[in-house]
């Protein structure tokens, strides 16, 4: 089975070198016959080699995987991402982007705030999806471009049935959530990640513009999942594996309608219901 032509469009998780990145890109390459573009900060020949050795691949795989070096925290590494998608897939739209980039920095008190960490958090947590954004958003089909064809083995039962339209997916948190706030900490952590709610809502309205029903953006919380990202907080929570995880969301998210009243622009959990602000 040979990988699909450029009017299919290509797939993207930033980062996928771990957690619920790297199960994300997992199900694309098992799930789907899109070229997939994969990022790490570090070790890419190692995190494809991980990607590679999962169960259940489809054998072309190895041709259609990517991973390339990027940074959140450094443009010039988004830059270089975009140059290198442009010289490897031309002519080829962005169908379905996972941007998951994240980092904690609990603060339980007013007191154990730390300038520079919280900082940290913002660059990453709302700097670095909004500098992705700008980066990936060229890569986006227009009104004028032709929908997405339907793959040809969409009557196969694990294939991923992606929509005509093209996808870009914001990892936020419930913890963003101002009116889901009842416990209160996590003073930058929570700042950052409501960022990614307003961040994904301005974002969609651009698109609304600038190629109409042909791609929208949406916010997402994906549960607390079992990864290292979260370990210290395992105990006493309702907890998700990665893949299970990444196996809800990008199905809520291929049922996802693109009309202005369908739900694009806004935050959506793992079980398909919405965050308020």
């Amino acid at each position: 089975m040979s990988m699909l032509s450029a009017k299919h469009g290509f797939a993207l998780v930033t980062p996928a070198s771990r957690g619920l990145g790297f199960a994300f890109a997992q199900q694309l390459l098992a799930r789907t016959q899109l070229p997939v573009v994969a990022t790490a900060r570090k070790n890419c020949d190692e995190v494809r080699d991980q990607l590679l050795s999962s169960n259940g691949l489809p054998q072309n795989a190895e041709e259609r995987l990517r991973v390339l070096k990027v940074d959140v925290t450094d443009e010039t590494t988004l830059s270089s991402m975009a140059d290198s998608i442009r010289q490897e897939y031309p002519e080829t739209p962005l169908r379905i982007a996972l941007t998951v980039p994240g980092v904690l920095h609990v603060e339980k008190s007013p007191a154990q705030i730390d300038a520079e960490s919280a900082l940290h958090s913002f660059q990453v947590n709302a700097v670095g999806p909004l500098l992705l954004m700008k980066h990936l958003a060229p890569f986006l089909p227009t009104k004028s471009s032709s929908a997405f064809p339907v793959a040809e083995d969409s009557n196969v039962e694990s294939e991923l049935q992606l929509p005509t339209h093209a996808i870009y997916a914001m990892m936020s948190a419930r913890v963003g959530s101002t009116s889901d706030n009842h416990s209160g900490g996590w003073y930058s952590y929570r700042a950052s990640k409501a960022s990614v709610y307003q961040i994904a809502k301005t974002f969609d309205l651009y698109l609304r513009g600038r190629c109409g029903n042909k791609a929208l953006a949406v916010a997402l919380h994906p549960g607390t999942v079992r990864t290292e990202f979260t370990k210290e907080f395992w105990t006493g929570r309702e907890m998700l594996e990665p893949l299970d995880s990444a196996d809800r969301l990008l199905r809520f998210l291929a049922k996802l309608p693109p009309g202005p009243e369908d739900g694009r622009g806004r935050c959506w959990d793992w079980k398909g219901e919405e965050i308020l602000p």
